[in-house]
């Protein structure tokens, strides 16, 4: 029997948790992890159960008992440390967004497209069996042509001026918050189920805090508690709404917000056709809307009942819920699997993803900046069912 990969994991905030979560439960051996100061490293290595910490994440990156690399450190660190591993010749996992821009996210996609390495992207709300069921419906033909797309995906937990994260500083997190950290999801999931391409947008965003107080190194999703820490601006948006076109011919709109009361994680979809529209909530994923013009349906997730490309990723019973750490587990299996067989899995997340999602966000802030419509680079397209 093969020998089980041995993982490590850059980058131990809330992310870098459900990635050694998932690694463990696919059949890694967690070998070590590293954050931001080595007596945070010796923390999470027992926080964790990894074999050992690292004294820093370029250690971890090169060190030669290290077969795959997951990073999951902030955003300035994800292009230097994927070239590093892949340079070292380790298979990589990394958090969107992949770089901080489209040029250097060009860069890395060039530099991973040089090796025979396998790099993936943890766009794991692909992995829904409700997701896989509604791009199933479409590629079908039952919904019939697309012609509008839209939707939203909103958050709370930046709500106050007293809520502090490093993603607020551009340094940190790239010109680009809001959107590059979730509208990237929404933007991935709804060209993965619909086949669309999109070509071009027009967007406004919004910073609806000036000003915030630090906080020293609060966790994503963590409550302010009252920050303490100096006041400093804020150059990174809140909020964006995009109007968009795609290459078949459908329009859109998103509403991306971190800054929405009472909204956790509601990544909301729906596709209109011609015959059938489809509706996914993030927040309540055991279920798929359907509407025709006569009577709307729920579709529940049951594998019974489900198409075979559904069913697959419905590993419980009807009726017996799952979520998105399911998801992230059946990611991180299927990336596994690509790095032991040399084979990727339709719909697997690649590089070539976190690619397509730095060039949306670099044509949002365009037109943002401009007032205008921007064209998008047409990159290559997701794969559609075979």
């Amino acid at each position: 029997m093969a020998r089980p990969l041995r993982a490590a994991i850059a980058g131990t905030g809330f992310i870098g948790g459900v990635h050694a979560r998932s690694a463990v439960l696919s059949g890694a051996r967690l070998v070590g992890v590293a954050a931001s100061t080595p007596q945070r490293s010796a923390a999470a290595a027992s926080e964790l159960g990894a074999e050992r910490p690292f004294a820093s994440a370029e250690e971890l990156v090169t060190s030669p008992d290290v077969d795959v690399v997951h990073i999951c450190t902030p955003n300035f660190m994800h292009g230097p440390l994927a070239e590093a591993a892949l340079a070292a010749g380790k298979h990589v996992i990394v958090e969107k967004p992949i770089a901080l821009d489209g040029a250097e996210a060009r860069s890395l996609s060039e530099a991973a497209a040089a090796t025979d390495l396998q790099t993936t992207v943890p766009f794991v709300y692909r992995y829904y069996p409700t997701i896989r069921e509604a791009r199933e419906r479409i590629h079908s033909g039952k919904v019939g042509d697309l012609r509008l797309l839209h939707g939203s995906y909103l958050q709370d937990w930046l709500l106050s001026a007293d809520d502090d994260n490093w993603r607020i500083d551009s340094k940190s997190g790239g010109r680009s918050r809001a959107f590059a950290d979730i509208g990237s999801h929404w933007c991935d999931l709804v060209e993965f189920v619909s086949g669309h391409r999109i070509t071009s947008v027009a967007a406004i965003t919004t910073t609806a805090h000036p000003e915030r107080r630090r906080a020293g190194s609060r966790e994503a999703f963590s409550s302010a508690d009252g920050a303490t820490g100096d006041v400093r601006r804020v150059d990174t948006e809140d909020a964006a709404i995009v109007q968009f076109t795609t290459d078949r011919g459908a329009i859109g709109s998103v509403v991306i917000s971190q800054v929405s009361p009472g909204r956790k994680n509601r990544l909301w979809i729906e596709l209109d056709g011609a015959d059938e529209a489809i509706s996914f909530d993030q927040e309540e994923p055991e279920v798929l809307w359907c509407g025709r013009r006569e009577a709307a349906t729920i579709i529940r997730r049951d594998p019974a009942w489900m198409s075979p490309a559904a069913a697959r990723l419905a590993t419980l019973p009807g009726g017996h819920p799952q979520g998105y750490a399911d998801c992230f587990e059946a990611f991180v299996a299927e990336s596994y699997e690509a790095i032991r067989s040399g084979v990727v899995t339709e719909g697997l997340p690649v590089l070539a993803d976190g690619l397509r999602a730095a060039e949306i966000t670099d044509a949002v802030l365009k037109s943002a900046v401009d007032g205008r419509w921007t064209d998008v680079p047409a990159t290559a397209p997701v794969g559609i069912p075979g």
